[in-house]
């Protein structure tokens, strides 16, 4: 299969940190420090990072507020995007590049080229750019699939971060109830989980044929769609509805969104990995009252057992 990748081949990793050093240092990149700490809850343990400055991102979110009322044109931080979080081109569809106000380490953006919706179906192209980044470092991409899941921009963009999600504690703090999952016909089910997904798994040496990874991910992609009742339109490039994707070189899980926030705290696909982000202390006082897996309830939809 002949592969449209430009992506040179175990060179990712080097590109991700000598891009990091130089973003650092021309203060392209804005990451933002947080303090950390484990829930425990029905035999499941999160990661809750509180976020203790977000004054640089408010002032962005400000001032980009402030172009598009200047301009009459929402802006767009891809088209042109930052040359210093450029990291590398990957293929004639995609570029990687550094996400300004990361949280997580070396956390990337998979970014189309050509300005497409954040609301429109994956592609090929998306899985094939996903693939490519994954076969050179162990890592957790994702997608939030329109406003309603966490995404902040419209501009069409893949994320990944790397493996560990933590120093401590499992690489994924959700993967075992998701690698427990009851597999019927291709698609799995977790029972542990109180909201609707669902959930395909990859043979363990896919990731080094990125290609055919693509294919394989993007017939799974649809048919997991279908199984929690986003199914796509024929005659639409459109999602049926919102959803989170994560996917590893082992698996890929789609969970349908009813709303975008509990209450005060925004839950984006890292959220169903078993990784949450709180802004102040107050809002890790709501997580605690509530409990992470009831936020993952609300936030998502009954499941369809």
């Amino acid at each position: 299969m002949q592969s449209s990748l430009t992506l040179e081949p175990d060179t990712l990793w080097f590109k991700v940190k000598h891009c990091t050093k130089q973003g650092i240092e021309s203060g392209a990149l804005q990451s933002i420090p947080t303090d950390s700490e484990f829930l425990e809850t029905q035999g499941m343990r999160f990661l809750v990072r509180i976020l203790s400055n977000l004054v640089r991102k408010q002032k962005a979110k400000q001032s980009e507020a402030q172009k598009t009322q200047k301009s009459g044109q929402e802006f767009n931080p891809f088209l042109p995007y930052e040359r210093d979080l450029f990291v590398t081109d990957i293929s004639p569809t995609h570029v990687c590049l550094l996400n300004k106000f990361n949280v997580v380490d070396y956390h990337l953006l998979l970014v189309t080229r050509e300005l497409e919706d954040q609301e429109m179906l994956l592609t090929l192209a998306d899985f094939e750019a996903m693939w490519g980044c994954l076969q050179q470092f162990d890592g957790l991409g994702f997608y939030n699939g329109g406003k309603e899941a966490g995404a902040s921009q419209r501009h069409k963009h893949l994320q990944l971060v790397p493996l560990p999600i933590a120093a401590e504690g499992p690489r994924i703090p959700l993967e075992a109830a998701i690698m427990s999952a009851t597999v019927i016909d291709g698609v799995g089910k977790i029972a542990a989980f109180p909201f609707d997904c669902a959930v395909s798994f990859f043979d363990p040496d896919l990731f080094n044929h990125p290609v055919e990874a693509a294919q394989i991910t993007l017939k799974s992609y649809f048919q997991l769609l279908a199984t929690v009742g986003l199914k796509a339109e024929e005659t639409s490039p459109k999602q049926a509805g919102p959803y989170n994707l994560l996917m590893t070189r082992n698996w890929m899980l789609i969970v349908p969104r009813s709303q975008e926030n509990f209450e005060s705290i925004s839950i984006n696909s890292l959220a169903f990995a078993g990784s949450l982000f709180v802004r102040n202390a107050q809002e890790m006082e709501l997580l605690q009252s509530a409990g992470p897996l009831k936020i993952l309830e609300t936030v998502g939809r009954s499941p369809r057992f």
